[in-house]
């Protein structure tokens, strides 16, 4: 008590004392109290403001004494360099003033060519579209503290500080405030500015169990330094409120408390110090995963939130949103959660209006922060003027989806009906709520619908509001029949819940007459649900109309029902026809299949017949005209390079009478098939189709692909077997099947699709027999609107993935990046970018879109492909009349676009005879009889290979 009573008497000396220690002024006043205060943490900043103050006069004065001459001329071409780029940024900025990048370069430009106030009215500019980062407001503060000069200059500064502190939470901006402040200590009422300064920076910080340290320690030095013995209660204070809050290093704390102190540490203190304690044991895994994790550690944060709102402590609660805040200010939702939270629980006025402001100011692009931001304003009572210009700013803010401006319309229209008095005939209220209808109206007509090409409200959402309010609120149903006559002229005439609810509305303010009319427009119109109108029809004439009002409404939906059933019976009987049509074409297609099997069987005995011929003598060659055209072309192949081989040998001798000899039919079939490895044939198992993936894409020119392939798929589970398919020459042939005891492993193993092999990348999918299941098709990629995936297109071909994704993270968190190949792995241009939330997609696409990249400007979208064309099958087309081709003539997989003619010139057919010296003298003859080549024997093919 004595001390106490002694500290407080003396504290009316002791401040005169430190006002008389900084009469000295400015100087005198950081003498006096901040040079003797230095903290660790209070140390590194002073000196970083000094070290950075002297680097650029010295930088100034190495420039003036510098002599003209290269330097100088390099100096001027940089400076004008700069002016020009400064142009453009202004320039562009002009055109879209949210541009995020633009704004950070101006500056950092502006302030290289030392544009003092170009450089404040561009940050001035830039802080009133977006919140500053931590590093831009402790740049600019620094900057402002450099050339204050006098107490206006302060005030300025502490003004900068007051913004800055209330866009994040930032312990380094409030523990430079702190020591700013000390230097305006020698001022009037400085002692208090400084106390109330570092009181705040405590309840905004204080908590913070990593950073919320150096205000303590900086606050107590302040203090223990200019204060005299009487006042030393303020340090003990200091120290015990310091001691019950748990924070990192909290033992240090107290070794130094019990250092400082000349008294035993009071028992309470050490309670409240182990209670601290323990506190600090139950948040440690949630602090040292934040550790431990990278930037935005957006999980570790929800986990964290979580944690604390179970505590319930609504500091620590804030504080931790504030923290996540700081690196996830572009998500919306953690957005949403921090202001349900404020709204439900705190309900503080300044507190919720202002993380509304900075929510909308962080994620302009999501509507529904918009809403809850007027939503909150009406809820403390915010003036009307302020409410509409906040709308006007949704209004620019730039939408993603059309609906989203039909949303923040319909909030922005509930909001001023409540503001009317209805008891009143008219009032100024009621005629700026119809004339906000009118232009809610024009706007999604005009602006949205130029812009998204769809008005987002083809249900006239809006337009069914403003027939209501007239209706129920202003007893003016003829206004509201004209809304509804418009919204059915939109389209909606066809829908039974649109003419219901329209009925409803008659029903309750209207009359019965209008009540019939409207049903009956409906049973005509209607073509969903007829049968639903009708029956309401019928109803409400059993109920209220008369015999001839029955009879009418009888005929009427007979008629309309009739109408119905019968389209109803034609649409069944054109399915069931198609389902006929496409049940005979698979039986159809069946039988050709089972035809060409017979007959592919029929050939190989044949030509196995036609062999042994072969063997017993040379005069079979006419025998073979009708084999197979595959066969026969890998003979003439074989025989043709015998022949060049041939002649090769004879072209080195002495010039004579050049002689060739053509080994007979059989040697050359025996060498072609000498040719070819004795691979054994496996036949595929397709009861271990759920256990086998079918592996394709892979090289031709890949050496013994089992060895390669299977150490690969062995990191997914156990391999049975790598079963490599070959060419009848023992050529890989690019794919194989990998066959593992477990389903999961094959499931596991499907994730290295795409994976790179020796340069391509490699095409894993499920084993399925295409002869069960004709239409499978494996696309493992999403073909739907996917708003949180970006499509990217316009790259260079020399972009890597790691310098896109390193352009991406700027804009959000990257699940997933993919460089769109060919199947030789060489890149196409396109890229597809995954991010964590829509939100990131939509802020990456205004900021992404129009970049250029390695010269090249990309173009970045939301991902939503258009739908794939289904290639026409030959029976369709056949079926409608157009030129039908057999697909005998392109092979078992149709024409590609790589695949060479064979057949040499001479043999070409033309589809129509050419004149000597004019046009086709007759039509192209189109039939398979007349395009068809005449066949010719080996022997005669090979007289024409020896013909000069």
């Amino acid at each position: 008590m004595a001390t106490a009573a002694a500290s407080s008497a003396s504290e009316p000396e002791a401040e005169p004392q430190a006002g008389l220690e900084a009469e000295g002024g400015e100087d005198g006043a950081k003498a006096a109290g901040a040079d003797d205060a230095k903290g660790p943490g209070w140390e590194l900043q002073r000196e970083g403001v000094s070290e950075s103050d002297g680097d650029e006069e010295d930088a100034m004065a190495s420039s003036a004494e510098s002599s003209p001459g290269e330097d100088d001329w390099e100096y001027d071409e940089e400076e004008e360099k700069n002016q020009l780029e400064i142009e453009r940024l202004e320039e562009q900025l002009s055109i879209n003033g949210y541009d995020y990048n633009c704004h950070v370069e101006l500056i950092r430009l502006l302030r290289q060519e030392g544009e003092l106030s170009k450089v404040r009215l561009a940050r001035q500019k830039m802080s009133e579209l977006f919140p500053l980062t931590e590093e831009l407001w402790l740049q600019w503060l620094h900057d402002e503290i450099s050339m204050a000069m006098d107490g206006l200059d302060r005030e300025h500064v502490y003004e900068l500080f007051e913004r800055a502190v209330k866009d994040y939470i930032c312990p380094n901006i409030w523990l430079e405030y702190g020591q700013y402040s000390v230097g305006g200590i020698g001022q009037k009422g400085g002692l208090e500015k400084v106390r109330s300064v570092f009181e705040r920076a405590l309840s905004s910080v204080g908590l913070h169990m990593t950073k919320g340290l150096a205000i303590w320690e900086a606050y107590r030095e302040f203090e223990s330094v200019i204060v005299e013995a009487a006042r030393q209660e303020k340090v003990h204070s200091l120290f015990r409120r310091q001691l019950a809050i748990p924070l990192y290093d909290m033992e240090a704390t107290l070794a130094e408390y019990e250092e400082w102190s000349e008294d035993p540490i009071p028992e309470s203190v050490l309670q409240s110090y182990q209670k601290a304690l323990e506190q600090l044991e139950k948040y440690k895994p949630y602090e040292e995963a934040l550790l431990q994790a990278e930037a935005p550690r957006l999980a570790e944060y929800q986990a964290y939130i979580d944690f604390e709102m179970k505590i319930g402590d609504p500091a620590r609660i804030q504080l931790i949103f504030e923290r996540a805040l700081v690196e996830n200010c572009l998500v919306p939702d953690l957005w949403i959660r921090y202001s349900r939270y404020l709204d439900r629980q705190l309900k503080v006025k300044d507190l919720v209006l202002s993380v509304h402001s900075r929510a909308v100011r962080n994620c302009p692009w999501t509507v529904a922060l918009w809403t809850r931001y007027l939503l909150a304003m009406e809820r403390h009572g915010v003036d009307h003027q302020m409410i509409s210009a906040t709308f006007e700013n949704a209004l620019s803010a730039g939408f993603i989806q059309a609906t989203d401006y039909v949303e923040i319309w319909q909030v922005y229209l509930d909001y001023l009906r409540r503001r009317v008095d209805f008891r009143q005939d008219s009032s100024k209220e009621l005629e700026e709520l119809r004339s906000m209808f009118t232009r809610a109206l024009e706007y999604l007509q005009q602006e949205v619908e130029e812009r998204f090409s769809e008005s987002g409200d083809p249900s006239c959402v809006i337009m069914q509001s403003w027939a209501r309010v007239e209706a129920r609120l202003c007893n003016n149903m003829q206004k509201a029949r004209e809304l509804w006559d418009s919204i059915m002229t939109r389209g909606n005439a066809k829908y039974a819940n649109m003419w219901l609810e329209y009925y409803n509305l008659e029903r309750a303010h209207g009359d019965t007459q209008h009540c019939r009319k409207a049903l009956h427009r409906a049973v005509q119109c209607t073509s969903d649900y007829p049968e639903h109108v009708c029956e309401v029809l019928l109803t409400m004439e059993r109920t209220e109309g008369t015999l001839e009002d029955w009879d009418v409404a009888v005929q009427k939906t007979e008629t309309r029902l009739a109408r119905v059933n019968e389209q109803r019976m034609k649409a069944a009987e054109k399915e069931a026809a198609l389902v006929q049509q496409e049940e005979e074409r698979a039986e159809q297609r069946k039988k050709v299949r089972a035809e060409k099997k017979a007959l592919k069987k029929r050939r190989k005995a044949r030509g196995a017949d036609k062999r042994k011929a072969g063997e017993e003598g040379d005069s079979e060659w006419a025998e073979d005209e009708e084999e197979q055209p595959s066969k026969r072309r890998r003979v003439e192949n074989s025989l043709a390079s015998g022949v060049a081989s041939a002649m090769q040998e004879e072209t080195e001798l002495p010039r004579k009478c050049v002689t060739i000899a053509v080994a007979p039919p059989s040697e050359q079939k025996e060498k072609a098939a000498s040719l070819k490895l004795d691979m054994p044939k496996v036949a595929h198992d397709s009861s271990k189709d759920r256990v086998t993936v079918f592996v394709s894409n892979l090289p031709y020119s890949m050496a013994e692909p089992e060895v390669k392939l299977k150490p690969l798929f062995e990191a997914c589970g156990e391999v049975v077997q790598v079963r490599p398919v070959f060419s009848n020459r023992g050529g890989f042939r690019g794919y194989c099947y990998v066959e593992f005891t477990e389903e999961k492993a094959a499931q596991q193993a499907l994730e290295l699709d795409r994976k790179n092999v020796e340069g391509r990348p490699m095409f894993v999918s499920p084993c399925v027999d295409k002869s069960k299941n004709p239409d499978f098709k494996v696309f493992r990629y999403s073909t739907a609107l996917e708003k949180h995936k970006l499509f990217i297109s316009g790259l260079p071909f020399s972009c890597t993935k790691e310098e896109l994704e390193d352009i991406c993270k700027a804009h959000g968190t990257v699940k997933d990046l993919r460089l769109v190949t060919n199947r030789a792995g060489k890149p196409k241009g396109l890229a597809y970018v995954e991010y964590e939330s829509e939100s990131q997609a939509s802020q990456a696409v205004m900021k992404m879109d129009g970049m250029t990249i390695k010269e090249n400007v990309i173009k970045v979208a939301i991902s939503n492909p258009p739908q794939r064309k289904v290639p026409e099958k030959p029976e369709v087309r056949a079926a409608l009349g157009a030129p039908f081709l057999p697909r005998q003539m392109y092979g078992a997989r149709g024409k590609g676009r790589t695949q060479l003619s064979l057949l040499p010139r001479a043999l070409q057919c033309h589809s129509a005879p050419q004149a000597e010296n004019g046009p086709a003298v007759g039509p192209a003859v189109t039939t398979s009889a007349a395009t068809e080549a005449p066949k010719m024997s080996n022997a005669d093919f090979a007289k024409l290979l020896l013909r000069k």
